[in-house]
Parts: structure tokens; C-alpha cells; sequence
């Protein structure tokens, strides 16, 4: 079967990634780059030895495109998503999938109608130590899962915010901590734990008051079987420290995985530091596995390319699902699931109550609860 055509659009610091998947894949080819800048976007194409484009029909036409990376800031997802799945192109969105539900809703929907394969890039899935709770999960190893917590404390300085305009700002990014920095570990934690029944969560800007959005949060959440959920997220710690999801189970047991140790990890500005591990582990009779875990996971992220290698994987499910006809294992279902937490906090911090599920898309000035911040 030959290789999935593929190109990149959005030449910034996450476009590297996925230009460095598509190279790496034996399912996909990477054939060229689009961007709004010509000078930015050919600096791109020389580095990976491909065409640089700033029109998307031309390169469709030119490259016979297949499939492509959408990595640009991410309320400009959306349109380009649709007209991508207009013209009949895969898609892998780099996360989240966009800034608002009516914006995700229009993604899913493209996608839907011109029967295109679509997926949310959530990369952290394919950890070693997140599988394995997730496979404990399913094994029933823990009884019903009955609370989940997140708990990203991370530190982001004022430099961080600068080093692209659009950070910071809710035109720009949408958002803060919730929608940048917490999705991963927010995509975890609901593949864990399942879909949400009722949610009440409050946000605020503490201690970077140059800021328009958040940079914490908090929630507490009831899910449809029962299950209680925590999460704490923020950037106002320095020096940066964990990000976890833990589960704990009807039977005792309790199960985690630290997904970021260390300094937090900023794309094309700063290499991980400590792997992802298990840093939770208490199934009956495996009590004493979580030290083998740790150097198991620890010793097999050390033997690859770290950066680049959890990318690959997904790019390689999302083009394996392509020449498959089926649906990869991440969906874009499941990044619109994650902008729905994410929107409910925003709503109950404005509306200073519980808000319950699902949600739809509103409409008003205020951008779904984003521009009202006091509690």
C-alpha cells in the first residue's frame, strides 16, 4: 500500500513535529508545507527538503495531497479544518482540537459529511505508563473506577507568553492553562474515567497580571457512572513540578501516571526531562511492581527519540487509519469532549454554579464565559 501523502500546515514550533512524523513513517510521505508567512514558511520546506505553499489549492493540486498536520494556533483550526475536509483531506489537528464547541462542532461535522478520517493529536496516550492504567481499567483491575483526579502545576514565565503574539490573549489563544497547557492530562483524565454528568469549576489569573486569560484552575466533577473527579491546573508555580492523572478504584486500589516531571516542556524551546512513569500503583498483587514499571518506562523513553517518538506513533495510527477506512484510535470526537471540560469551567466560573451535560454551543459577547473572570 503505498505511503499517505502528507503535508504540514502552520510552520511554527509544533509544525516540526509533525513534519518529523510524516518523514518517519513508513505509512506517510511528506510531500509539502503551507503558511500565511512566504520567508517563515520556505525556512520550513528548505529544513525537510520539500515545497513550500501559501495556497492550499495549488499545493493540493501540485503535491496530490492526501492528508495533512493542521498546527496552527488553535482558534484558526477550525477554518482551516473545514476547508480542508471540503476538498477531501484527512486530518490530524494538533491539540486542542479548537478554542470553542461551536468551532469543534464545525470540524466534526466537515469531517462527517465529506467522510474524512479525523484525529485530535493527544500523543500522551501512547506513554507506556498511560496504557498500562488505562489496560488496568479495563481489566478490571481496580473494581469500577470511582475518583479521578488531575492535578499540572506548572510555571510559564512572562518570556514564555512573549515568545509568540498570540499567546496570552483570548483572540489569540483562546485561553490559558485549560486550553494549552491542561488538555493532555484533561484527555486522560476522561479517557479514564468516561463521560461527565455535572461539573462546577472556577478559574482566575494570579500571579501573571499582564495576562487576558487564566493561568489556574479548578473543578470538581460528578461523572455519568457515579464516579467523582478533581482537577487542579496552573501555571503559577516556579520552579515547574508535576503533571499527574490518578484513578482510584472501588476495590482500594489506586493507579497514576506522571505524565511531566520537571521543568515543564515547551514545544521547540525546551527538551523533557524526567520520562513518564507510573507514580501510583497499589492493584492486589502488584504492590510491588512500581519501581520494575518505572525503569521499564524509564529505560524504553531513554532508547528513543522522546521528542519525536509519541508523534510518530499517532501519526502512524492516523495514516494506518486511512488506508484502513477506519476510525484511528484518537478521535476528533474526543478533542472536542476535552473543549467541553474545558467550556464548562468557563461557564460555572461565570454563571457561579454547577453546569451539567452535554453543552452546546452559545452565542453572546462574552466567548463562552471566557471574558467574565471574577469569581
Amino acid at each position: 500500500m503505498n505511503p499517505v501523502r502528507c503535508a504540514v500546515i502552520g510552520c511554527g514550533k509544533v509544525g516540526h513535529f509533525h513534519a518529523i512524523a510524516f518523514r518517519e513513517n513508513p505509512t506517510s510521505e511528506l510531500v509539502a508545507c503551507l503558511g500565511r508567512n512566504p520567508e517563515k514558511t520556505k525556512a520550513f520546506a528548505d529544513e525537510y527538503g520539500i515545497p513550500a505553499y501559501t495556497d492550499l489549492d495549488e499545493m493540493i493540486e501540485k503535491e496530490r495531497v492526501e492528508a495533512v498536520a493542521i498546527c496552527t494556533p488553535h482558534p484558526n483550526h477550525a477554518d482551516i479544518a473545514v476547508e480542508c475536509c471540503k476538498r477531501g483531506l484527512h486530518i490530524a489537528v494538533e491539540k486542542p482540537l479548537a478554542a470553542s464547541l461551536e468551532d469543534c462542532d464545525r470540524i466534526l461535522e466537515a469531517a462527517r459529511e465529506n467522510n474524512v478520517v479525523g484525529t485530535t493529536i493527544c500523543q500522551r496516550r501512547f506513554y507506556r505508563p498511560a496504557q498500562r492504567v488505562k489496560k488496568a481499567i479495563d481489566d478490571g483491575k481496580i473494581g469500577k473506577p470511582i475518583l479521578g483526579t488531575v492535578n499540572m502545576l506548572g510555571w510559564r514565565d512572562m518570556a514564555y507568553y512573549h515568545s509568540d503574539p498570540w499567546r496570552g490573549t483570548w483572540e489569540g489563544e483562546g485561553g490559558g492553562v485549560l486550553i494549552n497547557q491542561a488538555p493532555h492530562q484533561l484527555d486522560l483524565l476522561l479517557w479514564y474515567m468516561g463521560e461527565i454528568e455535572e461539573l462546577y469549576g472556577m478559574w482566575d489569573t494570579l500571579n501573571h497580571p499582564e495576562l487576558e486569560v487564566e493561568d489556574t484552575a479548578m473543578a470538581v466533577i460528578r461523572f455519568k457512572n457515579g464516579a467523582f473527579g478533581n482537577i487542579v491546573v496552573s501555571n503559577s508555580q516556579n520552579p515547574a513540578l508535576f503533571g499527574n492523572v490518578r484513578v482510584h478504584g472501588e476495590n482500594g486500589a489506586s493507579i497514576g501516571v506522571q505524565t511531566d516531571g520537571g521543568a515543564m516542556f515547551v514545544a521547540g524551546m525546551s527538551a523533557i526531562l524526567e520520562p513518564p512513569v507510573n507514580d501510583l500503583w497499589t492493584v492486589p498483587g502488584e504492590e510491588d511492581m512500581l519501581e520494575t514499571y518505572k525503569k521499564e518506562d524509564g529505560d524504553f523513553f531513554n532508547s528513543v527519540d522522546n521528542l519525536h517518538h509519541f508523534h510518530i506513533e499517532q501519526i502512524a495510527d492516523f495514516c494506518e487509519a486511512i488506508q484502513e477506512g477506519r476510525e484511528p484510535l484518537i478521535s476528533l470526537k474526543a478533542g472536542r469532549d476535552t473543549v467541553e471540560l474545558i467550556t464548562a469551567i468557563y461557564r460555572s466560573n461565570r454563571d457561579k454554579k454547577p453546569i451539567r451535560f452535554p453543552l452546546v454551543p452559545e452565542e453572546g459577547p462574552d466567548y463562552d464565559g471566557r471574558l467574565i473572570k471574577k469569581i
